[in-house]
């Protein structure tokens, strides 16, 4: 054989070799388009990996939950509105003297009781009280699922919520006068939260947690990132609770009765090893009542309460003003369960306009905390700016 057969046959077996791993047409990605009056749900459920489902401006009454992991469920910006489906009527009650169900003849067998798992059914997102459900197992969270360019509105618990959630983006979602949460996820690692508007709901705008109800150590999200967000009057903008790794840059917070909260806990490890940079925090001087676990909140800029190696760094925190516990610019508060916060660095921000101080540490000089370069102009204790 010469070498120009040679030659040959190894061209043609790189080309076969690039043919059979070409994907196939039948293969490609959908885009499931859902229009005004059609049902979001269905084309979820219909969706594959891959796919996306598009969901043109309107108002959608109902709640959505993705499970699929790869999928893109996508609005056409702030004209596409989920709100929630109208409450179901419930039935007429039988008319005074309707004759009752004939008893059974004796000996008749009774009926079979459902086991007890049946009757703990679990809730759908809808009953819950939420507009987007994004859920993993316990054990094998949902990948790679995006939310984008849609508003959540008016839904008695939370906006959009993951839980057991991996890679997840939710990205230009504007959610607004909900109970709870506006955008909210537990359980969840690497999310990108990026672009969203938050605004008037119940508690924070954005609220991240290891978890909702158990107690336990703070957990590792593996490089979170929360940028480029706008919280407006929430009870706190931002919440970061008992979680470990990620990053709050770049944000907006204003007219929140609280900016941005790092909380911890007893629990071991403790929240931090995060970074808050380069935020925009001013005037967060709206009032909210105490409540079972916390003061009453007025005038907060950046709160870390029992956390611990943290960086806040290169923020504007201007005019936050109040007179709860945890008013200030830049506070560190020993936690009402008596946690102390130790090794933080407040490095290089801007504050002006604060009260009762700009930078305000209620920890003991020997927790490590460290406070260089600030501009300011007021501390309590004295000598930090």
């Amino acid at each position: 054989m010469t070498k120009r057969h040679i030659a040959y046959l190894a061209c043609a077996t790189t080309l076969c070799g690039a043919l059979l791993g070409t994907t196939p047409a039948s293969a490609a990605h959908l885009t499931h388009v859902v229009h005004p009056g059609e049902s979001i749900q269905k084309a979820v459920d219909a969706a594959q990996p891959g796919d996306t489902v598009l969901v043109l401006a309107g108002i959608y009454h109902e709640s959505v939950k993705v499970t699929t992991p790869g999928i893109t469920l996508r609005g056409e910006g702030r004209g596409t509105v989920l709100e929630p489906a109208a409450p179901t009527k419930k039935p007429a009650k039988k008319p005074a003297g309707s004759r009752k169900p004939a008893k059974k003849p004796a000996g008749s067998r009774k009926p079979v009781k459902k086991p007890a798992r049946a009757a703990r059914a679990e809730k759908s997102c809808a009953e819950l009280g939420n507009g987007i459900c994004v859920v993993g197992a316990k054990n094998n969270p949902v990948q790679d699922v995006t939310v984008a360019a849609l508003t959540v509105k008016g839904f008695s618990r939370i906006g959009v919520i993951a839980v057991g959630a991996d890679h997840l983006t939710v990205e230009g979602v504007t959610a607004e006068k909900n109970g709870q949460w506006g955008i909210a996820e537990e359980r969840s690692v690497r999310s990108l939260y990026r672009h969203n508007i938050a605004r008037s709901n119940g508690d924070a705008g954005l609220f991240l947690a290891n978890s909702i109800t158990a107690e336990k150590g703070a957990t590792d999200t593996g490089g979170t990132l929360i940028q480029g967000n706008r919280l407006v009057n929430n009870r706190i903008g931002v919440t970061v609770r008992r979680l470990r790794n990620l990053i709050v840059a770049g944000n907006s917070v204003t007219g929140n009765c609280a900016g941005v909260f790092v909380v911890g806990d007893e629990n071991k490890p403790k929240a931090g090893a995060l970074t808050v940079s380069d935020n925009r925090v001013e005037k967060n001087n709206k009032y909210c009542e105490k409540t079972a676990r916390l003061a009453f909140l007025q005038g907060s800029g950046i709160v870390l309460t029992g956390a611990e190696d943290t960086l806040v760094t290169r923020n504007l925190v201007t005019g936050n003003s109040g007179k709860s516990p945890l008013s200030g610019g830049v506070v560190l508060f020993k936690s009402f369960v008596g946690v102390t916060s130790e090794r933080n660095r407040i490095n290089g921000n801007t504050l002006s306009d604060n009260s009762p101080a700009d930078v305000v540490n209620q920890e003991a000089a020997k927790t490590g905390n460290a406070f260089e370069a600030n501009s300011c102009r007021t501390s309590k204790p004295s000598g930090l700016c």
